[in-house]
């Protein structure tokens, strides 16, 4: 059976990865067991692109999916830092079970192709269960290329126990801000932005209040830590600067922490004067026309 021709171009998900030294063998290729590690990276990162937190997606459809076959066709040899791309996408979804297909280029150079048989299955009893419509439905819309999620603007009394959430798992929780400090009483008079997967989970928030006449102020921009490194922040922030243009601001200004500055310079921002502390963590204010 000849091995068919994929391009990158066929697959919506596309994995980055980078060849460690300690994935390589004596013969200074890398060990054909890590492209499993590599493909099941990409996995993860094919969830992520659904918008769909794993572990709670699942307990939402009361069940999981476990590998039934997994095989590999190797066709060349990746080595010590070379970028790869791993390509994944949905083959079929049937009853009780799914398959995806795997793809591991070099440039558009196809080293490796892989394909994973999935049974959807109750978590504890492992037996077979049909895989639920929401996630048919969800893997259907991605790969026909549909919005992953929907972003909900509205004011503190519609989406504050979404946003609040978010934000006390992101800055109280997991960066140790003091609640005292994350919470004022500017969220009762300012925009609110709240995003949306298909199941209707929140992931990621911020907010849009007047700084000062014909300035705007972005804010308390906050994204769970699973689905970090995909667009979900981005689509957040776009449907805040939109709507301060629609109010007729001609430039928001935001605070923004040192690990998050590439993300607001990808998205226009620039630096504006020198860095400071903000409850303990480096910032930097940056500046965007509207």
């Amino acid at each position: 059976m000849s091995t068919p021709v994929l391009k990158r171009s066929e697959f919506r998900h596309l994995e980055r990865l980078r060849v460690r030294w300690a994935e390589i063998d004596a013969q200074q290729i890398v060990f054909n067991g890590h492209y499993l590690t590599y493909i099941d990276t990409a996995v993860g990162g094919y969830w992520r692109a659904m918008a769909l937190p794993y572990a709670e997606s699942m307990k939402t459809l009361d069940g999981d999916l476990f590998v039934r076959k997994a095989t590999l066709e190797y066709l060349g040899s990746a080595r010590y830092d070379d970028q790869l791309d791993v390509g994944i996408r949905r083959l079929k979804i049937g009853n009780t079970s799914m398959t995806l297909q795997a793809a591991v280029f070099r440039g558009d150079e196809l080293l490796v192709l892989g394909e994973l048989v999935y049974v959807f299955a109750d978590a504890e009893k492992q037996v077979p269960k049909a895989v639920p419509q929401a996630l048919r439905g969800t893997i259907d819309a991605f790969e026909a290329g549909e919005p992953m999620v929907t972003v909900k603007l509205g004011e503190w009394s519609q989406l504050g126990e979404d946003a609040h959430r978010i934000r006390h798992e992101v800055f109280v929780d997991e960066q140790k801000i003091p609640a005292e400090l994350e919470w004022d009483a500017a969220d009762d008079g300012c925009l609110h932005a709240v995003a949306y997967n298909r199941f209707g989970r929140a992931l990621a928030t911020g907010r849009l209040l007047e700084h000062v006449p014909g300035v705007a102020k972005v804010g308390r921009m906050a994204v769970i830590r699973s689905m970090r490194s995909g667009r979900i922040g981005r689509e957040v922030l776009d449907a805040l600067m939109k709507e301060g243009r629609s109010r007729g601001y001609t430039e928001v200004l935001l605070h923004a922490q040192l690990s998050a500055v590439n993300f607001y310079l990808r998205a226009g921002f620039v630096e504006r004067g020198e860095r400071f502390e903000e409850a303990g963590i480096g910032h930097v204010e940056m500046v965007r026309g509207v």
